[in-house]
């Protein structure tokens, strides 16, 4: 089992970038997927991006996002370039336990453990 702390959140303004972290418990932490999902109020949420178990694989839904991972500090980070008005939202991540090198996932049923987000606001 792992728990998830998400940090790096804040308020932020358009065209600006920032980076959220996702700390993990646990030693076996570089063995799970982990992503990145963020909801808006009123909105479900949805994958930003998703880093395979070793990091050799990534997959964002467009290029203003960056994820990677430092499994030495057990983090995930996921960077968000040219932020927009609509980027406001809590930030999640996920994490999906016995995932095999090179997979990634990004359906939220696909994950096992969620941390309790953090809220990044972006204004004009």
């Amino acid at each position: 089992q792992v728990q998830l702390v998400e940090s790096g959140g804040g308020l932020a303004q358009v065209g600006d970038s920032l980076r959220v972290s996702c700390t993990g418990s646990g030693p076996t932490f570089s063995s799970y997927c982990v992503g990145w999902f963020r909801q808006a109020p009123g909105r479900e949420r949805e994958f930003v991006a998703s880093i395979s178990a070793g990091g050799t694989n990534t997959y964002s839904v467009n290029g203003r996002f960056t994820i990677s991972r430092d499994d030495d500090k057990n983090a995930v980070y996921l960077l968000v370039n040219s932020l927009q008005a609509g980027d406001t939202a809590v930030y999640y991540c996920a994490a999906r336990e016995n995932s095999p090198p090179g997979l990634y996932y990004w359906q939220t049923y696909e994950f096992d453990y969620w941390g309790q987000g953090t809220q990044v606001t972006v204004s004009s």
